[in-house]
């Protein structure tokens, strides 16, 4: 065989297995030495594919697929820097355990260093971000090699979508030319066959279990982040057994199930903040599922709490910043409790439950009335919870909108879903991220972001120049680093605003008319709560100006104010 035909028949073969193995969309990025994949990957009719000129976006953009997919998707770049830009998208990818399939062209073994344009070290890139990294063979037709590439398809999308799910890295060495044959039709048939299989608690570990949950008089369930948000009714089930209230974290996917079901608590952050209260609310055993919440007083609550704590986490990471945990429990969420749920005790004692119940009701309240009160950042973001239309989704980024979030989603709203970069928890990616999951998703997309991470993302939007995505972007402006005024720093004032305000004083309607969005600029409460309501636009921003004192000092009143009511006064 010539070149470009092994160039053909090797790499389509393993783009071929990739299909074979649940690849359904590809992003690639512009670049020479990446041709070969670019190419068969646009060719194969079953494979989705998207350009993105900019690989850290394109990284992000993918990134948000593979969430709202939970199937692994794979990004395509050129050799050199372009392959650097993936990395804070990798680092989120691996503890958000989100699948992703890196597919990086180098130069070839006699052009590694040595000085050759656009070669830099790809061995091993990503360091231990990358749950699994191969440097691939040159391109060749020999039948044990087509069979070894399909192995390694087979297997870096399995590693992907293993549990913990997450990022693997696969760099393909390519000698000139690059161009393979797209008349060319390989008939070799995909090689392997993957099953994952979830664990199992064994008899005796769920007798063990069982007894001491019978023993528990005042346990609590912890529901955290959640990868893919599917094991809501299952710890409702346990829940409703056990008689535990489920503090339930706005990633968790048990929100959209309050409204039914009072055991789901939603205003901890609120109430937890008093010191009596939590003296009162002392648990007997915490079952803690998912990630760490975003509530830092629930945080402090758990680390405080003097009981039993057992992580159940089928990845095997530990994720116990705390160091709380007395048992970990190695299963699939679901599993464990579907397997509890059979073997427990059903109690008929809710006197545990219905504390926590008062408490959340007065708590909800108080907050509700705040929303339709003040007129701060905080009850624009409760106006937007409450405007969101059945079954959307909602993107929020980090810092303060994942945490108004969190105290502003309160019983009697719509369902909807919430999504959010949490592995990492930067401020990068989030536009991105937001338009790969409105990639996907077809009901309403929603993305709620601070102005600086707005910022860092602009560029994110040129995508929705190539593809018919739909997206409402609320750009929550006050003018910096908002959550810093939240932080002891904020009480030294000398160069506070130079180090941590850092006011970009940016207009976004510039940016808005940049990318041809639809744009309106908000004032007021409103003025923000007439633009919800307008009506559905392919793409467009809210810009929503606040002030972060003002913001800061309500936050503050709110809190004394739920710690009031829930103690009585």
């Amino acid at each position: 065989m010539s070149h470009k035909e092994n160039l053909t028949l090797y790499v389509s073969s393993f783009i071929e297995q990739l299909y074979q193995s649940g690849v359904k969309r590809a992003v690639i990025s512009p670049g020479s030495r990446s041709t070969p994949l670019a190419y068969l990957l646009e060719n194969h009719p079953q494979i989705h594919t998207y350009v993105n000129v900019d690989e850290r976006s394109a990284a992000f953009y993918a990134l948000g697929m593979a969430k709202a997919s939970q199937e692994p998707v794979v990004i395509v770049c050129t050799s050199g820097t372009a392959a650097a830009n993936y990395y804070p998208a990798v680092v989120e990818a691996r503890y958000a355990r989100v699948p992703l399939i890196v597919l990086t062209a180098d130069r070839p073994h006699e052009l590694r260093d040595n000085g050759a344009p656009q070669a830099i070290d790809q061995i091993n890139l990503y360091g231990k971000h990358a749950k699994w990294f191969y440097d691939m063979p040159l391109p060749e037709s020999d039948t044990n090699l087509l069979q070894y590439t399909g192995r390694i398809a087979a297997k870096a999308a399995a590693k992907a979508s293993a549990a913990p799910k997450g990022p693997v890295h696969l760099n393909f060495p390519f000698r000139e030319p690059l161009s393979p044959d797209l008349s060319f039709k390989p008939d070799q048939q995909p090689l392997s066959a993957v099953y994952l299989a979830e664990k199992q608690l064994n008899s005796q570990y769920v007798s063990d279990l069982s007894a001491q949950l019978n023993r528990s008089e005042k346990g609590l369930i912890i529901a955290g982040p959640s990868e893919d948000q599917q094991s809501a009714e299952a710890l409702i089930h346990l829940a409703e057994a056990t008689g535990f209230p489920v503090l339930a974290d706005p990633l968790s996917g048990l929100r959209t199930l309050m409204t039914d079901h009072p055991s789901v608590i939603e205003c901890y952050d609120a109430f937890l903040r008093d010191n009596e209260i939590k003296k009162r609310l002392q648990p007997d055993l915490i079952i803690r599922f998912g990630g760490m919440p975003v509530s830092k007083a629930l945080t402090q609550y758990v680390k405080g709490s003097e009981c039993d704590q057992w992580l159940v986490d089928e990845g095997a990471d530990w994720r116990d910043p705390t160091s709380s945990a007395t048992h970990y429990i190695e299963v699939n969420d679901i599993v464990f409790a579907e397997q509890l749920t059979k073997t427990v005790d059903v109690t008929s004692d809710h006197s545990w439950l219905d504390e926590w119940i008062k408490l959340n009701e007065t708590a909800a309240r108080e907050i509700q009335a705040y929303i339709e009160r003040e007129s701060d950042e905080g009850a624009a973001v409760g106006t937007l919870l409450q405007a969101l239309p059945e079954g959307a989704h909602l993107l929020v980024g980090n810092s303060m909108p994942v945490r108004d979030v969190d105290t502003f989603w309160v019983r009697g709203m719509k369902s909807f879903h919430v999504w959010a970069n949490r592995g990492a928890n930067g401020i990068d990616g989030v536009v991105s991220t937001a338009l790969g999951i409105a990639e996907v998703k077809k009901e309403p997309v929603y993305l709620l972001i601070g102005d600086l991470s707005m910022f860092h993302d602009l560029n994110g939007l040129l995508v929705t120049k190539q593809y018919a995505s739909e997206l409402q972007i609320v750009v929550m402006n006050n003018n910096g680093g908002g959550i810093f005024s939240f932080l002891p720093q904020a009480t030294e004032l000398e160069h506070f605003e130079t180090l941590f305000g850092t006011p970009p004083s940016l207009d976004f309607k510039h940016a808005a008319a940049l990318y041809n969005l639809d744009y309106d600029r908000c004032e007021t409460k409103a003025e923000f709560s007439e633009s919800l309501s307008s009506g559905l636009s392919r793409i467009k921003m809210m810009e929503v100006i606040t002030d972060r004192e003002e913001n800061t000092a309500s936050h503050r009143r709110l809190w004394t104010t739920v710690a009031k009511a829930v103690r009585g006064e």
